[in-house]
């Protein structure tokens, strides 16, 4: 008996007309336009992921231009019979005025010349010949240069078509002179409800989840969702079902990845670990885990965001819907941050478990401290306390009283405002952080001005020291002088890098004329300008200005005048003069009268 060969799947629903295109509507649209008005352009580009239809298209495109239509009269049409000979022998690929060119293997000047030799006669037997190639990108330069010429003015007998997927590495001068579309991946729910078809022509008994573990797994590509579909039929003996098609993909259940993400928004450590651990004895995958966590936080986001938008059809979502209310939505964008963040590191370690590890207890770490928004409170660990304390203060010395300090005001009682605002709780009260001095009064909200009025508890963190105001610039005459050569030096260019910073930080302290040659002290606080290079690089600088010999002597003490103290004075002045400037602008002080709130942001106003 003779046995039929078999025909995977994605070759055997491989689309045969526009008609039959799947996800790729855009494209579609616009060749069939074309096609119908006879306005063809004589190179195409098309651009795109692996298996997403740049083949498929060009072969269609290919029978729209050769169809003769069931009596051989046919004409160029947007809709091929798919029985003439042109047609067949197409999707047959052995048409003898189609050419596909694999450019991955054949990417040399000597495949091109041999393309160009062959568009130099007209078609054989039809209409138009179609020459496609596909990974264009890995073309060599001088391929693409002989090429270039025939690809801007082909006979009106030749089309080109381009396929790849990687259109940056295209040169400029091919892209231009091709119409370009870019095909898209495909949306999950478009691929699972093709699979559906499929599936139902074949007779095969499936279920939906093992539909939608499939189309995501495809990632936009068709072709790979067949293919995946082929091996898991292969794999479930005929039938497809969630749990065996799981288990070929290696997928991570949706509950489990809801189980990472609750012990995360109920800090609770431990029972983080244990889940790990399960999935470690599973053989679940460390990238798979990220992954399935990483499209449960994206859901949780678009529900915290707009309430509701997501379907709430699929049972997936039940998990959402839970979690979405148990943690901020700073948190989720935190936590999904880490999680792509931590897909790239799985890799740099021999144990991708122990990686994953490392990006869970970071999400542990970083996560914002405090208990849930939206009234909900978190579950913590016993071993670990209700509220995290404030950074202690450093002890007082020997004999100084234990209580707050004279004048501070004592601690709020339960009822009292708190000294941290809840996260999740609503911050409209408190007054923007960049006010130096707290808003009048009768500029606070009616519901927040006796909180923000109340006295403040006693705080136990260190504020940071201000820093010590410079110290005032005194000129003296020989400031002036040095501060007029090095003037001069610098606009001539005439000391560069370490030589011009010690020329600029150095001030002159006096001259002794009665040493032969005169002496130069300079005073020079930085230890790193005071070297013997530099000093002489300066002085033979100095000569070659003064036109004298002269010697230099550094010191160590602090110059009270120097050119960089003189650039920074005038710098200041500079800058108190445009902050006077805008502080009486007559627009300015009317709407600070108009906005009780409004205060000019430290730092905002820069000199022109």
């Amino acid at each position: 008996m003779k046995r039929m060969s078999y025909v995977v799947l994605a070759r055997k629903y491989r689309p045969r007309s526009f008609e039959q295109m799947v996800g790729q509507e855009h494209v579609v649209r616009a060749l069939s336009s074309a096609l119908q008005q006879q306005r063809l352009h004589h190179a195409y580009l098309f651009t795109g992921t692996r298996g997403i239809g740049k083949t498929t298209v060009s072969r269609i495109l290919a029978k729209s231009l050769n169809c003769t239509g069931p009596d051989g009269r046919g004409g160029i049409t947007a809709s091929p019979c798919g029985v003439c000979s042109a047609c067949v022998e197409i999707d047959e690929d052995r048409y003898m005025d189609y050419v596909e060119l694999d450019a991955a293997s054949n990417r040399g000047i000597d495949e091109a010349r041999d393309l160009l030799e062959r568009a130099a006669y007209k078609p054989g037997i039809g209409r138009f010949k179609v020459f496609m190639i596909d990974e264009a990108h890995q073309l060599t330069r001088d391929a693409f240069s002989a090429l270039l010429k025939t690809l801007e003015e082909p006979p009106e007998y030749l089309k080109f078509v381009l396929a790849t997927t990687d259109p940056e590495k295209m040169l400029p001068t091919v892209l231009s002179r091709c119409l370009q579309f870019n095909l898209r991946p495909m949306p999950p729910e478009v691929v699972q409800q093709h699979l559906q078809r499929v599936l139902q022509a074949e007779a095969v008994t499936h279920d939906d989840g093992s539909l939608r573990l499939l189309a995501r797994a495809a990632r936009g590509s068709m072709r790979d969702a067949l293919s995946l579909t082929d091996q898991a039929i292969a794999y479930g003996a005929g039938r497809l079902d969630e749990a065996g098609v799981r288990a070929m993909l290696g997928a991570v259940d949706q509950g489990d990845a809801a189980g990472l993400v609750e012990a995360l928004a109920q800090r609770d450590g431990p029972a983080l670990l244990a889940r790990l651990d399960a999935l470690r004895a599973l053989g679940v995958s460390a990238d798979g885990t990220l992954e399935a966590m990483a499209r449960l936080l994206q859901q949780m986001a678009v529900q915290q965001a707009v309430p509701g938008a997501l379907d709430a059809s699929d049972p997936d979502h039940a998990d959402v819907l839970r979690l979405a209310p148990a943690m901020p939505a700073d948190e989720t964008q935190l936590l999904y941050s880490i999680v792509l963040q931590g897909r790239g590191e799985l890799q740099l370690m021999s144990d991708e478990y122990g990686a994953l590890t490392m990006v869970l207890l970071r999400m542990l770490a970083f996560a914002p401290a405090g208990g849930a928004s939206q009234g909900a409170a978190p579950a913590r660990p016993e071993s670990l306390p209700a509220s995290t304390p404030p950074r202690r203060a450093p002890s007082p010395p020997s004999g100084a009283p234990s209580g707050p300090p004279a004048g501070a005001a004592p601690p709020a009682a339960s009822s009292g405002p708190s000294s941290a605002t809840p996260r999740g709780a609503s911050r409209v009260s408190e007054p923007p952080p960049w006010l130096d001095d707290a808003p009048p009064p009768e500029a606070l909200p009616s519901g927040g001005s006796a909180a923000l009025r109340a006295p403040a508890p006693p705080t136990l963190a260190v504020a940071p020291a201000s820093p010590p105001p410079p110290t005032a610039l005194v000129t003296s005459p020989m400031g002036d002088r040095w501060a007029e050569v090095v003037g001069r030096l610098l606009g001539k260019g005439a000391v560069t890098a370490l030589v011009r910073e010690l020329a600029q930080q150095a001030g002159l302290e006096r001259i002794d004329s009665d040493t032969q040659p005169p002496t130069w002290h300079l005073q020079v606080e930085r230890d790193s300008l005071r070297t013997d290079t530099l000093r002489d690089k300066l002085r033979q600088a100095l000569q070659a200005e003064l036109g004298e010999p002269l010697q230099l002597v550094l010191s160590t003490e602090v110059p009270q005048d120097s050119p960089a103290r003189r650039d920074a004075a005038e710098r200041e002045r500079r800058q108190r003069h445009a902050e006077d400037a805008i502080r009486n602008d007559p627009l300015v002080l009317d709407l600070m009268s108009q906005f009780k709130t409004a205060r000019i942001v430290p730092g905002s106003i820069k000199p022109l």
